[in-house]
């Protein structure tokens, strides 16, 4: 099956390894050339200049890209994937964007006799790499099946919760976890470091404890060792998502006092030249908050002071 990935930085380039790695052959594309022949010397395949190059020679076409802007162009106009899409070609969006972003193509798309899908994932870039992400997938089921080949190329696990935008929904349900988990391991390690407890241990413990997720255990050297460990996911992105995620339950009247509150920590980070930095960094505005504080704390008949940070 010849598999194109648009949008080629870091989760789709590492996609594109498992997509070569399972026999794929791959064509990819990247608005910045460049990125894209970066992970053609990785993965292989052939580099194209325009969405509908990609769409024109693929049998299934995935985009992952940085947000709702950046698909609709990909999607629309003379060089986007709806222009060269074939009849039977299925088109997979995997970004992460609001559920109304994929459907406002969908007409379109179907007009060229082409499948549509909407399927972000969960994972991280290593587990991209590996073909180990879950997706989360929307549409037909007749697509799904044609695209099946290379959506297990990149997953452990399909779930198909329904139909054209669930996948959507389901990731920013999915995200709003992530971001909580996130915020609350930031308070709890800043927490264990004011109180003197060493770093490393502290970190040990919640591993090994009941809140011990996968992304507790992935994110750590993220947490213990930020100036050596490669950036996963951005703050600028983070932020993003959480815009795409207070939006929605807006939309839907729903309340997410945690996920307005993660924004806020998110947006405070970001200040300083710090926005492409690993969202994992909200631990040092943290840290800032509390820089030169200290609180009496009663100690029998006296006080004593908590370290800070």
């Amino acid at each position: 099956m010849t598999v194109a990935v648009v949008g080629t930085g870091r989760m789709g380039g590492a996609m594109a390894l498992a997509l070569a790695a399972a026999g794929h052959d791959l064509v990819l594309q990247n608005r910045t050339r460049r990125r894209a022949e970066a992970a053609a010397a990785q993965a292989g395949g052939r580099v194209v200049d325009t969405p509908a190059e990609a769409a024109a020679s693929a049998d299934v076409v995935i985009t992952m890209l940085p947000d709702g802007e950046a698909v609709s162009a990909a999607f629309g106009g003379p060089d986007g994937l709806i222009a060269g899409a074939r009849a039977g070609t299925v088109l997979v969006d995997m970004s992460t964007v609001l559920p109304d972003t994929i459907r406002s193509v969908a007409r379109a798309v179907r007009a060229r006799g082409a499948g549509l899908l909407d399927s972000p994932v969960s994972g991280s870039v290593e587990l991209a790499g590996k073909g180990q992400l879950t997706l989360m997938v929307g549409g037909e089921v007749e697509d799904l099946e044609r695209a099946r080949p290379a959506l297990e190329a990149v997953s452990k696990v399909i779930f198909h919760l329904g139909p054209l935008g669930s996948g959507a929904a389901m990731k920013l349900a999915v995200n709003t976890v992530i971001f909580g988990l996130n915020g609350a391991l930031a308070e709890a390690v800043v927490l264990a470091d004011a109180a003197g407890v060493n770093r490393t241990l502290a970190y040990d413990v919640l591993a090994a404890s009941a809140v011990g997720a996968p992304y507790v255990h992935y994110k750590r050297a993220a947490f213990l060792e930020p100036d050596a460990t490669p950036i996963q996911f951005p703050l600028e992105l983070a932020e993003k998502d959480l815009e795409l995620i207070t939006a929605f339950a807006e939309s839907l009247r729903v309340s997410v006092p945690q996920a307005t509150a993660n924004l806020d920590l998110v947006r405070r980070a970001s200040t300083d030249g710090r926005r492409g930095l690993d969202f994992s960094t909200v631990t040092s505005e943290l840290r800032a908050r509390s820089d030169g504080w200290a609180q009496a704390v009663p100690d029998g008949g006296g006080t004593r002071e908590v370290p800070t940070a």
